[in-house]
């Protein structure tokens, strides 16, 4: 990740966009405090924190998606006050949301122009709203067909193409929430040379991510947000990524990965053998120990989540499962939850939790047969499971009563690991169980799944991230085009032996 540009200077002046004594609170709970920061023209202003930091809340409240509490936003000195996020977009602050909100029964290009689509006379210019769309996907260096449906996208597709069109608005401060988060590297490397591109113009930006290296290498000025207060701004030259960490979390978190003794010869749990996910992964043969953890890398497209999807029954498969040595095939998940096999999605928001639901509700769902005392679902059981939940897996939230959209991503990824591990499961597999994740809490789901292999069970972790990957897994199986093309473990558990299986070219050929 190494954008063209360099870091500009901090410029001096008065701030395009400024945040005085910010707060912002949902009822009794205070979720920012006294907020005091400014982005410059021409200016990359990372903000960095534990998720509940309350990093998300402030990008919405400077623009305009939320009301502050208390506090004044100014625009070039000036006081102003935005009635929404409309009214903030016309005064050139624009919002890169984390989610994605999109809508997916329309094409890219339709996605790209809605509210503001092309026209030739009365009739749509859907001729000229697809070249745009094109090459608005391509400046991002994305190569994504603009009359496809963005229901049939990838996570990261759909974000290029949410990026895209918040960037088609006339913009002076652009506000990233956490952008590369389901970026493949090449993907991130284009973003990142956008921004400095945009920074280059004399635009401002505000950037949110977790990714330490990556705001060490394109911001100029860094703010930690901690328990919802700022603790520091800095200049980034000053600050090394283990710094950035120690500010954020309060306490040395250079010792990431748990420490963990090599896996012995142990009884196969589970064999995969000749198994394919049509149009998505084909013939693939693996085995899986008992207290084992075993990784999955490859590039995004490469048939990992699908191939995890067909042996749990979420998509046909086809080929031989064996389950402690006895053959298995799993029609739909429910099949392989109650054969003691928990598959935790990528996609926690869209398939692994209610958002509109309460963490009682969430936390039991799964689990649910337990909680049943003749006709009627003990709540005071319930209850009870949710205070061990918050408390097993450090679970941070003010109320019990909060929906679960309600919790910050790393807090909703510890409630989906609760949800799952109120089933009892054997078998564990996650799928990118760290995506869009402070490091602090990072450091506690490594714990977690190291945890999991200390009671014995087995852990599948299918990850983009290859040092999470070699800093957890005792072997790790990668991916290419739908297909396992290799196995590495040990002293062969290294970036550079992943990158060639996963790409086919040796480190330092063109590709």
């Amino acid at each position: 990740m190494n954008p063209d540009a360099t870091p500009a200077s901090v410029s001096s002046g008065s701030p395009v966009l400024q945040a005085i004594g910010l707060s912002k609170s949902f009822g009794p709970v205070e979720v920012l405090k006294d907020i005091a920061l400014g982005v410059n023209a021409g200016e990359v202003h990372a903000i960095i924190g534990e998720n509940g930091a309350g990093k998300s809340t402030l990008m919405k409240v400077l623009s305009g998606h939320l009301q502050p509490t208390r506090g004044e936003l100014r625009i070039d000195g000036e006081p102003v006050h935005f009635s929404g996020p409309v009214d903030a977009e016309r005064r050139g602050i624009v919002l890169v949301h984390q989610e994605i909100l999109l809508a997916p029964d329309l094409t890219v290009a339709q996605n790209i122009y809605l509210g503001r689509e092309l026209r030739k006379g009365l009739v749509v210019d859907d001729r000229a709203m697809n070249e745009g769309a094109r090459q608005a996907v391509r400046d991002l260096g994305g190569d994504i067909a603009p009359d496809v449906v963005v229901g049939r996208l990838s996570i990261a597709q759909r974000q290029l193409v949410q990026i895209a069109r918040v960037l088609l608005v006339p913009h002076r401060v652009v506000i990233f929430d956490e952008p590369t988060a389901s970026l493949t590297p090449v993907e991130t490397d284009a973003l990142l040379k956008v921004i400095a591109d945009i920074r280059a113009k004399g635009t401002g930006v505000l950037y949110i991510s977790h990714r330490l290296q990556e705001v060490k290498e394109i911001a100029d000025k860094v703010t930690v947000l901690r328990d919802g207060k700022l603790v520091a701004t800095r200049p980034a030259s000053e600050l090394e990524p283990v710094d950035m960490a120690r500010l954020m979390v309060g306490r040395d978190v250079a010792k990431l990965y748990p420490d963990r003794e090599a896996v012995a010869a142990r009884e196969t749990v589970l064999e995969v053998d000749d198994f394919s996910v049509p149009g998505y992964a084909q013939h693939a043969s693996f085995q899986l120990k008992k207290g084992e953890i075993l990784g999955f890398a490859g590039l995004v497209g490469a048939g990992r989540t699908e191939l995890m999807e067909g042996i749990v029954g979420l998509r046909p498969g086809r080929g031989a499962l064996r389950l402690a040595g006895k053959p298995v095939h799993f029609s739909d998940v429910h099949a392989s939850l109650k054969a003691g096999i928990a598959y935790i999605s990528e996609d926690r928001k869209g398939k692994g939790l209610l958002l509109a639901k309460d963490l009682r509700e969430n936390l039991t769902l799964a689990s649910l047969g337990k909680f049943v005392r003749g006709l009627q679902v003990d709540r005071a059981r319930e209850r009870a499971a949710l205070d061990q939940a918050i408390s097993e897996f450090d679970i941070r939230t003010g109320r019990k009563d909060l929906l679960a959209g309600q919790l910050s991503g790393g807090n909703q990824q510890k409630l989906l690991l609760a949800k799952m591990m109120m089933l009892d499961p054997g078998i564990v597999i996650i799928d990118e169980p760290t995506r869009g994740i402070d490091i602090g809490t990072k450091e506690q789901i490594y714990k977690f799944i190291a945890k999991l292999a200390q009671e014995g069970r087995s852990t599948i972790v299918v990850s983009s991230e290859m040092p999470e990957l070699i800093g957890i897994c005792d072997r790790i199986i990668v991916m290419r085009g739908g297909r396992i093309v290799g196995e590495v473990a040990g002293e062969h558990m290294t970036e550079d032996e992943i990158v060639v299986l996963a790409t086919g070219v040796k480190t330092g050929e063109a590709a």
